[in-house]
Parts: structure tokens; C-alpha cells; sequence
């Protein structure tokens, strides 16, 4: 047994011996053929309509460039900026938008590669560029796209820009070209912005803005700056619409509809803010809100703004509504009128149930009446029969008195007509 194991460990040895070494005296040629090689890149700069081209070139053969693969790192940096772009190329230049900045700083090495293995093999070292752009006479360019078909761009002029020059502006979209409707102007008459009206963007199309700047003493070309947005990007959203207020289960519930947009409508796409009379400000991704009912002030009103957020990165907020009042105080006190009224209630009919238990009250008015015994039927039929005898009487008596009354009348009559006739 243990010479059977033996035999296939020493096999296996060997083997990954005689692949080392192989592997080795390959890597050993290869290195020999690289270090021959002496890289290094030439750049140089071309104009283009948005920018700039930078390109570059080393010195490999043909057959350098069959035999290995060939890569370039890029890494620049504009004037006056701090961020480093760094990017790994296989072509041999780069289109460069340069925008407002004044020029940049480039550099390029080149890297080979073992189509078998992908290892780097060697590089070359750094070749830096400088580039000095044109003179800039304008900064802080910004755009703003606001009820879907409305664009607004606005510009500064810098206090070193020649006297005599005018700002001109023009964007392309989607395979269109638009000159600005209409200006602008500061107190100089110079041009510092453009309003444009009624003009739809697709959202997946760039807005390539072009900024010239043009000598009025003659009539050159003049200066042009390029600089490319994306509609979603740069879109102001309206406030969000039909704000309403409810007052259910001790909360507060708002509730209002999303604006229109360019793009995407879905409602994972918007980011809504709530704020609040006297609380701070809440985000809020759906269409509502729900609020505590006890923690409102007495005088509340309720404000929401909104953005996109998830399916476009937007950083401009939408304003704010118009403020929605909350008639929290009313219903306080309607609140603590019928909880007060309803504790004097319990408080009354108590005091009033051991008031009538002190003084038996309740033994009186609940007490049966009894129904009529046949002494008391008889009793009142004999009643009945005694009372009716007296007024018999009465009667014959008064018919009586009243005969007797009249016959005195009679008489009195009778004498007062004879002593008158005598």
C-alpha cells in the first residue's frame, strides 16, 4: 500500500516541475522581447465642434501590436478643478469636452498584455499634454427646464470680456438645431439669457448648448463654448397638485397627485418633502403622509415639494405648494366640549342616584299604584246615590226662592204705580 501511493505523488512532482520550468522559460522570453521595446506616446490636439480631440500614438510594429494586446490609461484634469478623470482606453484618442474651463492637463501611458494570460507585461511611463483653451468671457452657464416645454439658460459675463462683443445662444436636440427666442439683456445691452417656449425634449436625447461669443467690430467666427445636459437632469418639476387635508383616527392625512414630467411618471421616481407648521422637514416617497393628531400646534398648515430621485438623479426641487390649513384647534375643542360635557352628565346622574338613595326618593316614585277594592266601588256608588238627593233639594229650593222674589217684585211695582197715580 504504501508503495502504491508513493508512485503517483512522485508523478505528480515531476509534473508540476517540468511545468514551472515551463512556464518560466516562457516568461523568461517574453521579458527579453518586451525589454527590447522602448515605449513612448506622442500627443497632439485637433479641434472639434464640442470640444477638443486629443490623440496619441507609440511607436509598436505591427507585429508588436498582433502579438500583445495593447491598452492606454488616460488621466486629466481641467484648470482650476480638483477632480482627476482616469479612464483605460483602447483607442488612440479621446473627444474632450471642454465646456467653459480654460484648458486641462493630460497624460497617457501604454500597457501590454498577454492575450493568453491577460498579465501585464510592461508599460510604458507617463506622456503628459498641456492645452490652453481660447480666452472664456462667461461662467456660471446654467439650465432649467420648467412646465415640460419651457427651457431657461442663464449665463454670466466676466469683467475681463472686450467691450465690444455680444453673447449669442443655440442648442441641438435630437437632430435639431433651435436659435434662442428670446433674449436676456443686462444694463451694458449684453446678452445674459435665453427663454425658450414650447419645445419638447425627449428624455434620453442630450441638449447640446452652444455659447458664442461674437466681436462686434468685425466679423469673425468668434468663440464658441459647448456644454451638454440631460433634459431629466436639469428639469424643474410643479409643485404637486390637489392638496388635501382629512382628519381620520386621531391623525392627519395628506394626500395630493404628481406633477407631469419628461421622462418616467412611475411613482417610485419621485421624492416628495413635507413640512409642517413649528416640525421639521419630512421625505417622503409615495402620495401621502399620515401626521400624529396630538402633536399639532393649535395653528397648523402643510406645505409639499417634490423631485426626481431614483429613476433620474434631479438635485432641483420643485417649489413648494400653496399651504394647506389644518383646522386642529376647532376640533380640539369640540373634542374636549363633548368630553367635558359628557363627564358633567356622569357626574349629575350620580350625584342625583345617591341624593334620591339618601332621601328614599326612588321608594315614592317607584312605588305600584293600587287598584280600586270592592268596598271603595261600593262606597263611591253610594256617593253616588247621596249627592244626587241634595241637589234635588237644591234645585226645588232655589225655584222656590226665586217665585217668592218675584212676587215681592210684583208687589213693590204694583204700590209704586198706585202712589204715583195718586
Amino acid at each position: 500500500m504504501a508503495h502504491v501511493t508513493v508512485v503517483p505523488v512522485m508523478l505528480l512532482l515531476s509534473f508540476f516541475q517540468d511545468k514551472t520550468l515551463v512556464s518560466t522559460s516562457l516568461a523568461g522570453q517574453q521579458r527579453a522581447v518586451v525589454d527590447t521595446l522602448g515605449l513612448h506616446n506622442v500627443l497632439w490636439i485637433t479641434k472639434h465642434e464640442s470640444g477638443v480631440i486629443l490623440s496619441w500614438n507609440n511607436n509598436l510594429t505591427k507585429e508588436e501590436t498582433e502579438k500583445y494586446t495593447v491598452k492606454y490609461i488616460l488621466s486629466y484634469k481641467f484648470f482650476n478643478t480638483t477632480r482627476k478623470r482616469k479612464e483605460r482606453l483602447q483607442e488612440k484618442e479621446k473627444i474632450i469636452h471642454v465646456e467653459l474651463h480654460s484648458g486641462f492637463n493630460a497624460k497617457v501611458k501604454t500597457q501590454l498584455f498577454s492575450k493568453e494570460t491577460q498579465d501585464i507585461i510592461k508599460e510604458s511611463d507617463w506622456t503628459e499634454f498641456t492645452y490652453k483653451a481660447p480666452p472664456v468671457y462667461i461662467w456660471n452657464l446654467s439650465c432649467v427646464i420648467y412646465n415640460i416645454s419651457f427651457l431657461n439658460c442663464t449665463w454670466c459675463i466676466k469683467a475681463e470680456a472686450p467691450e465690444d462683443i455680444q453673447i449669442l445662444f443655440s442648442y441641438r436636440h435630437a437632430g435639431k438645431h433651435f436659435e434662442c427666442q428670446q433674449y436676456k439683456q443686462n444694463a451694458r445691452k449684453k446678452n445674459i439669457g435665453c427663454h425658450m417656449k414650447e419645445k419638447y425634449f425627449q428624455p434620453s436625447k442630450k441638449i447640446n448648448v452652444n455659447i458664442t461669443v461674437k466681436d462686434l467690430r468685425n466679423n469673425s467666427r468668434g468663440l464658441t463654448y459647448c456644454k451638454a445636459f440631460t433634459p431629466q437632469t436639469i428639469e424643474k418639476l410643479n409643485a404637486p397638485s390637489n392638496v388635501s387635508v382629512s382628519l381620520e383616527r386621531r391623525s392627519i392625512k395628506l394626500r395630493w397627485k404628481p406633477p407631469p414630467t419628461i421622462g418616467s411618471a412611475r411613482t417610485q421616481c419621485f421624492l416628495y418633502q413635507v413640512k409642517m407648521t413649528d416640525h421639521k422637514i419630512v421625505n417622503v416617497t409615495g402620495e401621502k403622509y399620515e401626521y400624529p393628531f396630538h402633536k399639532l400646534a393649535k395653528k397648523c398648515a402643510a406645505q409639499v415639494r417634490v423631485k426626481k430621485d431614483t429613476c433620474m438623479r434631479n438635485k432641483i426641487w420643485s417649489e413648494w405648494s400653496d399651504p394647506v390649513f389644518i383646522p386642529v384647534e376647532k376640533t380640539v375643542d369640540m373634542m374636549l366640549l363633548s368630553f367635558t360635557s359628557s363627564c358633567l352628565l356622569v357626574f349629575l346622574g350620580g350625584f342625583l342616584i345617591c341624593a334620591c338613595k339618601r332621601y328614599r326618593c326612588l321608594k315614592f316614585l317607584t312605588m305600584p299604584v293600587p287598584h280600586p277594592s270592592d268596598n271603595i266601588k261600593s262606597w263611591l256608588a253610594t256617593d253616588e246615590t247621596h249627592g244626587q238627593k241634595p241637589m234635588l233639594m237644591q234645585t226645588e229650593m232655589h225655584s222656590e226662592f226665586t217665585m217668592r222674589i218675584t212676587e215681592e217684585n210684583e208687589n213693590e211695582v204694583f204700590q209704586e204705580k198706585s202712589m204715583k197715580e195718586s
